[in-house]
C-alpha cells in the first residue's frame, strides 16, 4: 500500500500545478513542490523467500494500524512549453506476531519498506486559455524490501530478508481545465512496462487555487504494478482519495 500508502512517487506536480497565471523567475522558469497524501488500500499478490503467493486485500485502516513512516512530494520545474517531473513515494510497514508454543519462536517481526521514485519530462501539445494537456515520458524506480526477524525459541535472533530493485519506462498525458480563475480540473495517466510486466497511474482531482502561489487539490488515484523475479512477486493495485497542497515559486 501506499499511504502511500508509498504511496509513492507518483505524477502529482505535473498535475497539480495550474499552469493560469504562473509565478516566473527572471529566467522565465516556474517552479512547484507538492507534498500530498494518499489513503490507498492495497489489493493483489505478494510472495516473497520463496514461500507460496500471499493474496493481499488490506483497507486503507488496516494498512494504518501498522504504518511506521511515510513520505510523498512531487516536484515540478516549466520552461514555455517543457516540464520536468518527479514523484517520491516511500513507505515502512511493520507487524508482530506472537507463536502459539513458544518454541519455535516467542515472536514473529516483519517489517516492509517500498519506495516508488518518478523522474520524467512533458511537452504541452495543447495551451488554450482555460487549460493545457500534456504528452509525458518517465522512468519510475521501484525498490520493494521485506525482512523477517524471529525473537525467543530455537530461531531467536535469526533474521532473514529478501528485496528487489527494478526500473519501468512509463508514457503518457496529463492536465488541467479551469472551469473558473479559482476551480480546476486536473489528472494523469500514464503506463509502461521494463523490470515489471506492467506500470500503470491514474489521478483525477479538483483543484482551487487560493492565490499565484498556493493551490490544494483532492482527487482519487490507482497505481498498480506487476512484478515477479525468481521467489520475489509484488502484483499489487494501490488506490484511495489523495490530498495535496501545490506551492509554486
Amino acid at each position: 500500500m501506499t499511504v502511500f500508502s508509498s504511496a509513492n512517487a507518483a505524477d502529482m506536480a505535473p498535475a497539480l500545478a495550474p499552469e493560469a497565471k504562473p509565478v516566473e523567475t527572471q529566467s522565465g522558469w516556474t517552479f512547484t513542490v507538492a507534498p500530498y497524501f494518499w489513503a490507498a488500500g492495497m489489493s493483489g499478490d505478494v510472495g516473497v523467500f520463496g514461500l507460496p503467493q500471499v493474496h493481499v486485500d488490506a483497507s486503507f485502516s488496516d494498512i494504518l494500524s501498522n504504518l511506521d513512516f511515510a513520505a510523498m512530494v512531487i516536484g515540478e520545474a516549466s520552461y514555455e512549453r517543457y516540464s520536468v517531473f518527479s514523484d517520491i513515494i516511500y513507505t515502512k510497514l511493520s507487524n508482530d506476531a506472537t507463536t502459539p508454543a513458544g518454541v519455535v519462536a516467542n515472536s514473529i517481526g516483519v517489517t516492509s519498506k517500498t519506495f516508488a521514485g518518478t523522474l520524467g519530462a512533458g511537452y504541452t501539445v495543447i495551451d488554450g486559455a482555460n487549460g493545457h494537456l500534456d504528452v509525458v515520458g518517465a522512468v519510475r524506480l521501484w525498490s520493494a524490501d521485506t525482512e523477517i526477524s524471529f525473537s525467543g525459541g530455537l530461531l531467536g535472533g535469526v533474521q532473514r530478508e529478501d528485496r528487489a530493485t527494478w526500473a519501468d519506462a512509463l508514457a503518457g498525458v496529463k492536465g488541467n481545465y479551469f472551469f473558473t480563475p479559482n476551480v480546476y480540473l486536473t489528472g494523469w495517466a500514464m503506463a509502461g512496462a521494463g523490470g515489471a510486466d506492467l506500470d500503470w497511474d491514474v489521478m483525477a482531482g479538483l483543484g482551487y487555487k487560493f492565490n499565484d502561489k498556493v493551490s490544494a487539490i483532492a482527487g482519487y488515484r490507482a497505481l498498480g504494478v506487476d512484478y515477479s523475479n525468481d521467489s520475489f512477486v509484488f502484483d499489487v493495485v494501490e488506490q484511495g482519495p489523495m490530498f495535496g497542497v501545490a506551492i509554486h515559486f
